[in-house]
């Protein structure tokens, strides 16, 4: 069964001031899809996920990842949380047996203040970054062969250069690749590749 699949981001500081250059300096590092070159929509939160947003936007044509950021700036607060949503292209399987497409699948970056949700960056990480559901770097459930395997490890090698250039680039103290089973990501991908053969 797949699983939500996170990446969380803890930085040795992490001050109002801090909060949205260090998200550009993540978002900086992400392999946008070309056919969505930019953050697709924004929304703030404040003090809660339980409350409506107090500010969102949705943008037409993909913005550049510093205007984004430009206009989150005026909201700035240790209570609140700044979502932005972006796509990149992974091999997806498709009808038949062993066909594989890319298609555009959103990923959300989410900044937290260090008082939001009462401290909920301490868990998640100051940056929490969603990738959607695990499948497209398990393809639990589907048969595959010499091509899915070859996706599959595609899609992975994606995800692991973006997390290493993250942790080179962007100033991070802790990381953590985790999904909401709690099951090793490594160790249910190396199961599943053995399957294969």
């Amino acid at each position: 069964m797949a699983d939500p699949l996170y990446l969380s981001l803890w930085f040795p500081s992490f001050t109002e001031e801090e909060m949205l250059p260090r998200t550009l300096a993540v978002m900086r590092q992400f392999p946008f899809s070309p056919e969505h070159p930019g953050i697709v929509s924004m929304a703030v939160h404040a003090i809660s996920f339980s409350e409506p947003p107090v500010f969102e936007q949705t943008f037409d044509d993909q913005t550049d990842p510093a205007q984004a950021i430009a206009l989150a700036a005026e909201f700035v607060h240790e209570d609140h949380a700044f979502e932005f949503e972006a796509v990149w292209d992974l091999w997806v399987p498709g009808e038949q047996y062993d066909t594989w497409t890319k298609q555009p699948r959103p990923v959300r970056f989410l900044c937290y203040g260090l008082q939001f949700e009462d401290g909920l960056a301490q868990e998640r990480g100051h940056i929490e970054i969603d990738f959607g559901l695990d499948f497209p770097f398990l393809g639990e459930g589907v048969e595959i062969g010499e091509v899915g395997e070859m996706r599959i490890r595609d899609n992975v090698a994606k995800l692991v250069a973006f997390t290493n250039a993250v942790e080179k680039s962007a100033g991070v103290r802790a990381r953590l690749l985790w999904s909401e089973s709690e099951e090793n990501l490594a160790q249910k991908l190396v199961a599943r590749l053995q399957r294969v053969h």
